[in-house]
């Protein structure tokens, strides 16, 4: 006999378990289903526990370099595995958190494999069990998952992904990070300050490539300064494996195969969508070229009654994303007409040493899509804050449409940029122009003056710099 529910959720990410919370804030009776642990890959094996690990790497910064702060610390040295057990224990708190949302919210959580066998229909497996759930709605939100190289599949050993490099079994002498994006930088970042040897390969151009061209040369040069390899426009021809190291063919830019030897390797070149084994095809549920699903503003894929929200639907991969998506879908659901979900104002952040955050078009985006542009850039060494943190390196940069005063973009790379963002997010978000941003007062000393300064230089109008 089957259970019936008003939604069922496929997913506990920070997409799913939101949807979860919201719909019963509405008064609907919800299921979430998930197969391993609540909170999904953000919460349990990505932005978290990273973020604890990059929080170990930078006090360890500091502490080598107590002498620029007139501090003195001898013998600095780490314990690998207490690093990896502390950034477990925060994943296992927030885990907890989840669950007792999960109780407040009256939400039923079912664990085990779930699969779609007719619209408004789904099964979930448990070892020998068979769990019938039966509802009006289902939301698919199960994710993604790290892309493998088509001739090298991570073994956990010398090949990681993201998931390996979370809990390592030793520390990396000498490690190559395939791809530079946000997930390869902040672990060539982590491992980077921890004393290993890093080389970075980007397939494209630059680093960072989603990201202002002027941030990406910014970042190339910071991170070359910090002893990092940077190989851009270079391919990963082959990898093999020993039990001591693995070995690289590269292909530079002019054609030149050349062969490395490093301790370790990450690949971080993307994910996939989690579409895999769920009943999508079964009940006719279309995916794009990428395979992910299909769905309009509001989650709704071509079947009546089957939603899908969150990295499983495609890009931006952001937790955040995922969990507005899911706000909407719910409200959607509920009749309650909210405004259709669009990309247009997700900050993304990189939690590297240097941090970079953005929101918006970049300039060379401005300026393709035919806008006259004003733009303000403000460095960090014209911040009395900065300076006094000894953070002196960084900018923010500001694009305004000059003919209306629009905020297109803002882009930042710096000490704590990814918490400055959200002021332009909020701005943009408002729809802002210029000239409120200018009149606003922004408290001394801090930070974010330098937000203000670079939309007052966009205008010719920086007092600092």
């Amino acid at each position: 006999m089957s259970e019936t529910y008003d939604l069922i959720i496929l997913g506990s990410g920070p997409g799913g378990y939101v949807a979860a919370i919201r719909a019963s804030q509405l008064g609907m009776k919800v299921a979430i289903v998930e197969r391993e642990r609540l909170g999904g890959i953000c919460l349990n094996w990505g932005c978290i526990p990273t973020k604890a690990l990059l929080r170990s790497s930078e006090i360890y910064h500091y502490m080598t370099h107590a002498d620029a702060y007139g501090l003195s610390a001898t013998n600095v040295s780490f314990d690998l595995s207490k690093i990896v057990d502390r950034s477990r224990k925060v994943a296992g708190t927030l885990n907890a958190g989840v669950k007792g949302l999960m109780k407040k919210n009256k939400v039923t959580v079912v664990e085990g494999e779930g699969k779609l066998t007719a619209p408004g229909k789904l099964s979930v497996t448990t070892g020998d069990q068979v769990r019938k759930l039966e509802a009006k709605n289902i939301i698919v939100a199960t994710g993604a998952r790290a892309r493998d190289l088509p001739f090298a599949k991570a073994d956990g050993k010398r090949i990681w992904t993201y998931r390996h490099a979370m809990v390592p079994p030793e520390m990396p002498t000498r490690l190559l990070v395939i791809g530079s994006g946000a997930i390869g930088v902040e672990f060539a970042s982590f491992y980077s300050d921890m004393g290993a040897d890093v080389t970075i390969v980007e397939m494209l151009d630059r680093v960072l490539p989603v990201e202002d061209v002027e941030i990406s040369e910014f970042m190339h040069k910071t991170l070359t300064k910090q002893g990092m390899k940077l190989l851009v426009s270079t391919g990963v021809q082959k990898l093999t494996t020993t039990d001591t190291e693995v070995t690289a063919e590269l292909k530079a830019p002019d054609g030149t195969i050349t062969t490395e030897t490093f301790s370790h390797a990450i690949v971080a070149i993307g994910i996939v969508p989690n579409v895999e084994n769920i009943g999508l095809e079964e009940v006719g549920v279309e995916p794009d070229k990428r395979f992910h699903i299909k769905v309009d503003g509001f989650g709704r894929t071509n079947v009546p009654g089957i939603f899908a929200i969150g990295d499983v639907t495609g890009p931006p991969w952001l937790a955040h994303k995922a969990s507005h998506e899911g706000i909407v879908c719910v409200e959607a659901i509920a009749g309650l007409n909210p405004h259709e979900f669009k990309t247009w104002n997700i900050p993304g952040c990189t939690y590297s040493r240097p941090q970079v955050a953005s929101v918006g078009m970049t300039e060379d985006a401005a300026k393709a899509a035919g806008f006259e542009l004003k733009v303000g850039k403000f460095p960090f060494i014209g911040n009395g804050k900065a300076i006094a943190l000894g953070e002196a390196e960084g900018f923010v940069k500001t694009v305004f449409d000059a003919k209306t005063g629009e905020l297109l973009g803002a882009h930042m790379v710096g000490a704590e940029v990814t918490e400055l963002i959200q002021g332009y997010v909020v701005a943009r978000q408002l729809e802002t122009t210029e000239e409120a941003l200018m009149e606003t007062v922004f408290a001394h000393p801090t930070l974010s003056e330098m937000m203000h300064e670079s939309v007052l230089g966009a205008y010719g109008r920086a007092i600092h710099f």
